[in-house]
């Protein structure tokens, strides 16, 4: 049986989790995968919590220039395992503290040093979809079905998820989305500005990759002065980018930028 494309010719490493795997590759690509495939990829509390530790793990390996978020099996995640929830919320203490561990792991996504691309095949729902908004851009086969649920089951999300959403899709399609706990095509998604990319799924982990690989040829430097900038509240930005703009003005990028540019050849960022 052939290596799925995102993993091929990629080195495992250890996550010492069950239901979650990761590689590395010589192109500078990384891959995180859940891996329940017979559960949905549904996220247990064991996943959650491992999630910045692994990412961590990434983060240092040499080489890694982006990271590729999937869900193996045809399906990115169904979301918060419901039986482990049901369990949680038989004590409001225990819910507190399930919510804190999910909000860790999704800032710890957010908060990953280099791009993250979310590649979303089928059910990316609750949860699932939460990790996906998390990372920097999200590529949606058509067929994929996105949303977020809480409405369906009660559940109030923190404050932190709630509030990304409302900054990548706006507060009323926020609403939209959080009010109604319907699910969207990725078609759809992509008009409503949770999916950057929507491509008939044969063709989603070749673009996907593809454009991963473009990013490991840009500016590090610039991609991480962005992350910088929007990665906090808007009056934050100038500060934020303060250490950036200074490293730019000494780091090497932008004279190999510029001499590429004059000598007709691709940078060697």
């Amino acid at each position: 049986m052939d290596q799925p494309l995102l993993t091929r010719d990629r080195s495992p490493l250890p996550t010492h989790v069950d239901g979650l795997n990761a590689w590395t590759g010589e192109d500078g690509v990384a891959v995180l995968a859940f891996a329940r495939p017979h559960r949905r990829n549904a996220v247990t509390l064991a996943i959650w919590h491992a999630l910045p530790k692994v990412l961590l793990r990434l983060a240092e390996q040499p080489g890694v220039r982006a990271l590729l978020v999937t869900g193996e099996g045809g399906t990115f995640s169904a979301g918060a395992d419901i039986e482990e929830l049901a369990a949680v919320y038989a004590e409001p203490d225990r819910a507190d503290d399930y919510h804190a561990v999910n909000v860790a792991a999704e800032e710890a996504l957010a908060a990953f040093p280099h791009p993250t691309v979310a590649v979303v095949q089928g059910a990316c729902v609750g949860g699932g979809c939460q990790l996906a908004v998390a990372c920097d851009l999200r590529f949606v086969a058509e067929d994929a079905r996105l949303g977020i649920t809480p409405a369906k089951l009660g559940v109030v999300y923190p404050a932190v998820p709630t509030l990304r959403l409302a900054r990548l899709v706006g507060p009323a399609r926020a609403k939209y989305l959080l009010f109604s706990g319907e699910l969207v095509s990725g078609r759809e998604a992509v008009g409503l500005g949770l999916a950057e990319r929507a491509l008939p799924g044969a063709e989603l982990d070749a673009g996907a990759l593809e454009f991963a690989r473009l990013l490991t040829r840009r500016s590090p430097q610039t991609i991480g002065a962005v992350k910088a900038a929007l990665g906090v509240p808007p009056e934050q930005a100038a500060e934020a980018l303060q250490p950036w703009e200074r490293r730019s003005r000494e780091a090497p990028d932008v004279h190999e930028g510029l001499g590429a540019f004059l000598e007709g050849r691709p940078p060697r960022f």
